[in-house]
């Protein structure tokens, strides 16, 4: 018998160390190392390689060789869904679905199964009682004749299912649970992640199914297991969302099949998630008018124009060191946009708090709302309404200037279609561009001209 060894393995970032440690050197994570063993077996890693060197190069091809046939995609009729996943499921193919506890990631999957009639589907839960699903199922409304439920873990027992049910789409909810039994360390540890998921991903690529795999979330907000998980599968989504809002935003992080910066929005209701076919719409429906310190952007969300509003609240600091909060908003960005203010038009804010919010619980990351989140701020200094049927758009650079910004044309036309009035966008973005009638354009090119115009 070969002695067994025994390694520490940070269950956070997969580093390996052969003592254990407080702190990861890697991540910096306290308390992640656990003790697994490995079996180091001499003799039977020779053997391996002699059988892997005297087996057929059956994989080997010539490039000219190759017949390039595009997959048909499967599609779920969910467009929401199908615009994040590039147009469909693509056979063949493995996702993974992380997300907050109870923010709908299996109610999600319960929706997309729900559409996709003609094909077999096996739903492998190693959380929940083919019962509990089956109430799941009642309230959804969910009617699917081949649809099959196993309550499982051993990853053995679920390829052997797979095997003889040959289904086209296969849904583990979670991975975290899912063991291989010559394993011996327990169920959700690095080890096991990374062994059950390239097991999953050598099923999915042999057979031509495809996988959905959910994943649980740090409250870091990462899908918990190694790094290396996410860049072993196919596409990773996201699923986000606050608990006291009812709406819900599935982002994809990673996918080879189609872009990374589609959203899809839904609204979770009593019966499931319905989709949000015009956001821009929604987001912008309990705005009220008339109210300093609320101005309206547009952000572009892969294709998809969205209007937002932008909030912002200026109000004196009770503490020596005034507090600057962002909610959906880039922490970095709002500081800097501050000292811009500060130097650039004399508004001192040292000793007050400063607020911003994107209403809607949406986050934001890119910089054509600077100038939005700027006259928003402003606006609540001054305690001075702004024209509710403007929209504001540009970025703001260190020296005040206003950038010019992408798709300006979409994000106007959107803007167009909810009523807006009058627009303020950079100057630079008037060259080779077609104004509309419909609409009144406000070029500027610096925070100065902006400040002076609106407010």
């Amino acid at each position: 018998m070969a002695k067994p060894v025994t390694k520490y393995i940070c269950q956070n970032c997969g580093y390996v160390s052969l003592r254990w440690l407080g702190k990861c050197p890697e991540c910096d994570s306290w308390n992640s190392f656990v003790e697994e063993i490995v079996h180091t077996d001499k003799h039977k890693l020779k053997s391996k390689s002699s059988d892997i060197l005297s087996a057929k190069l059956t994989n080997l091809s010539k490039v000219a060789d190759i017949n390039i046939t595009e997959d048909k995609r499967i599609v779920s009729t969910i467009e929401e869904l199908d615009r994040v996943l590039g147009g469909g499921v693509v056979p063949g193919s493995v996702v993974l679905v992380g997300g907050d506890p109870g923010i709908g990631k299996s109610t999600l999957m319960m929706q997309l199964s729900d559409k996709i009639k003609n094909n077999t589907i096996l739903y492998v839960s190693g959380e929940e009682s083919p019962k509990q699903i089956k109430l799941r199922c009642e309230r959804l409304g969910f009617a699917h004749d081949e649809f099959y439920i196993l309550s499982e873990t051993s990853l053995e027992i679920i390829a052997a299912v797979v095997d003889k049910l040959k289904p086209e789409i296969v849904i583990i909810d979670s991975i975290q649970t899912i063991y291989r039994s010559e394993l011996e360390s327990s169920p959700g540890s690095v080890s096991q992640l990374r062994e059950s998921t390239a097991a999953i991903i050598q099923i999915a690529k042999a057979k031509n199914i495809s996988f959905f795999l959910i994943g649980h979330i740090t409250k870091e907000g990462f899908i918990a297991g190694p790094k290396v998980l996410e860049h072993m599968v196919d596409t990773v989504l996201q699923f986000e969302g606050e608990r006291t809002h009812s709406y819900r935003v599935l982002r994809a992080i990673k996918n080879r099949f189609g872009s990374t910066n589609e959203i899809g929005i839904f609204e979770m209701t009593g019966t499931g998630l319905m989709e949000v076919r015009n956001p821009s719409e929604v987001f912008l429906s309990q705005r009220s008018r008339g109210i300093s310190g609320s101005t309206v952007s547009a952000s572009m969300e892969g294709t998809r124009p969205i209007l937002i509003e932008v909030q912002a609240l200026v109000s004196s600091s009770g503490y020596s060191v005034p507090q600057r909060t962002a909610t959906g908003f880039d922490y970095k960005r709002l500081a800097i946009l501050i000292a811009v203010l500060e130097k650039k038009i004399g508004i001192h804010l040292s000793k007050f708090d400063v607020f911003v919010n994107i209403a809607g619980g949406i986050k934001i990351d890119e910089p054509s709302i600077d100038l939005a989140a700027a006259i928003s701020i402003c606006s609540s200094f001054k305690d001075t309404s702004i024209d509710a049927d403007m929209l504001i758009l540009g970025e703001i650079g260190l020296s005040g200037e206003i950038r010019g910004i992408s798709f300006a044309e979409r994000r106007i036309q959107e803007a167009v279609k909810l009523g807006f009035k009058k627009v303020v966008l950079p100057s630079s973005n008037m060259k080779n561009f077609k104004p509309s009638k419909d609409i009144e354009y406000i070029p500027v090119e610096s925070i100065q001209d902006a400040i002076r115009l609106i407010l």
